[in-house]
């Protein structure tokens, strides 16, 4: 059994797949994507609630300093995207890392990572929907049109404010003025399920129609995102960007290094998204090239934007003023009484968060519908519309798996339950490069370098640690006598709540795992790219809370009961 749970499909069989469409299922689907088409799209999935709202604790967590932040998190994913560029040029077919997985890993883990993403697309989706309703209420306010306080938020939310005494109003409000049926309130994020319904209908209708009105929102929003910076530059005060800590000491990260670390979830959601780009591959004119290429544009531009923008937010105001801030850009502007500018960061963040939407919501069917041709899920899955030839059956179970948790879930689980899964799919992708044959260089294709890592890595991670040992003293003898009362300077400042075990027995395995590689590495000559990309996300993964790991794991077991009780049987490799 053990060798059926690790069958692999040849590259060969994955592409004659994708080009042969089975009876019933219609002729495939409608390539009218370019170079120009899929970096929009990258950008219209990366910058929308990342930017918009969940930037705004990111920085309270970590003060000025989460800026490094985004630039660890931006190297992690550009070496992951050259990872992701290799496979797609190779597999130019939907289903993104799944599909990579199954080439690379086997069946067991293309159906892990399929179900993963399930996580980053779906689920990831439930968060904007929520922060774009924040935003549109917000707006609509300005305009003088009232939302009831009770249609505008999660039942959760409101809950959870009352049971812990919060100071947001408008969840108490929700919640003291719902109306009842029998004992239950009825309380729902109204708006959030809406603009689901809304986005679904348009991916149902088609690829087409869905590139133009995406290119036309990441256009105005980038404008607006120019003109935030520009106007915000004015009101920067460079003493905020070292505020005292609780030490007494000016400086650039306030709550240390682990505090910037403790907002992992929050700045690694912002670059969710660029790996979208890949799902869209049997719709891209040519993929083999552009793809690589959209993922690569998307991911540098969206990266500068991330940093600037992080340092104009610190630089404007105190990082402390952003606690249980969602949205982060009209608060600077709130604060310095520039309503016209409130106004418009209030639509632009409508319209970033609608592009978002709109890109995940495309992402999912056909994971799905890749996931199908393999025989993991029913056949009908990869049905294609006869008219607008989109994986129509897929698409609205997507709109079902997005709309329905609106109405039962909250933000703050949904975002970290997101980074998780998205990270570990990361760490996947770039150590599936490792396993694959090499290849010639082919002209007109992505060809990521290779770079022969036999000594560089391990004389890479032997340097760093030395370099902590030396300049950070007590770090690794930390590790395995680490003081757990709350009196620990590691327990200090934002990353107070988090159960001090977790980061440090992720830290234990890291190193573990980073040393095999390097042993490993002397033997196979692996590539350097790729063993960056895998060293850097599970970095980033030991950031990760006990919590975020409990659930993420509950999720894996669902995910495999299913696949036993139905992909395992009706797999094509059965």
């Amino acid at each position: 059994m053990s060798n059926s749970l690790f069958r692999k499909k040849n590259i060969s069989s994955i592409l004659s797949d994708a080009h042969t469409a089975d009876e019933g299922h219609g002729s495939g689907l409608k390539r009218v994507l370019t170079v120009k088409d899929l970096t929009f799209f990258g950008i219209a999935a990366i910058i929308g609630a990342g930017s918009f709202s969940s930037l705004g604790e990111a920085c309270f967590k970590g003060g000025p300093g989460v800026a490094i932040l985004f630039v660890i998190c931006g190297i992690a994913c550009g070496f992951t995207a050259l990872c992701y560029s290799e496979f797609a040029s190779r597999i130019p077919v939907a289903g993104s890392a799944y599909t990579y997985a199954y080439a690379s890993f086997g069946e067991l883990f293309a159906w892990i990572i399929g179900w993963a993403l399930v996580m980053e697309y779906s689920v990831g989706n439930i968060y904007v929907a929520f922060s774009w309703s924040d935003y549109f209420t917000s707006l609509m306010h300005r305009v003088n049109i009232h939302i009831p306080e009770y249609l505008t938020c999660s039942y959760l939310e409101a809950k959870k404010a009352v049971l812990e005494h919060s100071s947001n109003q408008e969840l108490l409000t929700a919640w003291n003025t719902a109306p009842m049926l029998g004992t239950l309130r009825l309380i729902a994020d109204i708006p959030a399920f809406v603009i689901n319904i809304l986005i679904t209908c348009l991916v149902y209708i088609g690829i087409k129609e869905s590139r133009n009105f995406s290119n036309a929102m990441v256009i105005l929003k980038l404008v607006v995102v120019a003109l935030v910076i520009i106007v915000g530059a004015m009101y920067i005060n460079t003493g905020n960007w070292f505020p005292v800590n609780d030490a007494g000491l000016h400086t650039f990260m306030p709550n240390g290094f682990s505090g910037v670390m403790a907002a992992v979830s929050g700045v690694f959601f912002a670059y969710i998204g660029f790996d979208a780009v890949s799902v869209l591959a049997e719709e891209s004119k040519n993929p083999q090239r552009d793809l690589p290429r959209g993922m690569i544009y998307s991911l540098v531009i969206c990266t500068v934007v991330y940093i600037v923008l992080a340092l104009v937010l610190t630089g404007v105001l105190n990082y402390r003023q952003f606690e249980g801030v969602g949205d982060p850009l009209a608060k600077i502007f709130e604060v310095k009484g520039i309503g016209w500018m409130q106004f418009l960061v209030s639509v632009c963040a409508v319209i970033a968060m609608t592009s978002v939407l709109l890109v995940f919501q495309m992402g999912q069917p056909r994971i799905w519908m890749s996931m199908s041709r393999d025989g993991l899920l029913p056949p009908i899955f990869q049905r294609i519309h006869a008219k607008f030839k989109t994986p129509s059956f897929a698409t609205i179970v997507t709109g079902l798996v997005v709309g329905i948790p609106i109405l039962f879930t909250d933000k703050t689980f949904v975002l970290d339950f997101t980074s998780i899964g998205t990270l570990f799919a990361f760490v996947l992708v770039c150590g599936g490069v490792l396993l694959i044959p090499k290849k010639e260089k082919q002209p007109g294709r992505f060809n990521m370098p290779y770079v022969n890592s036999k000594y560089i890595f391990p004389l890479l991670v032997l340097g760093v640690i030395i370099i902590l040992e030396v300049f950070v003293k007590g770090y690794f003898a930390g590790l395995l006598h680490f003081d757990f009362s709350t009196n620990s300077d590691y327990m200090k400042g934002a990353i107070s709540y988090m159960d001090a075990a977790t980061p440090q027995i992720s830290l234990i395995i890291f190193w573990i795992v980073l040393i095999i590689l390097s042993l490993l590495t002397l033997v196979k000559n692996y590539s350097l790219i790729p063993l960056m990309g895998l060293s850097t996300c599970l970095y980033l993964l030991t950031g990760m809370t006990k919590t975020n790991w409990a659930w993420f794991l509950c999720w894996l077991v669902l995910g495999l009961v299913i696949y036993f009780l139905y992909g395992y049987k009706k797999s094509k490799l059965a």
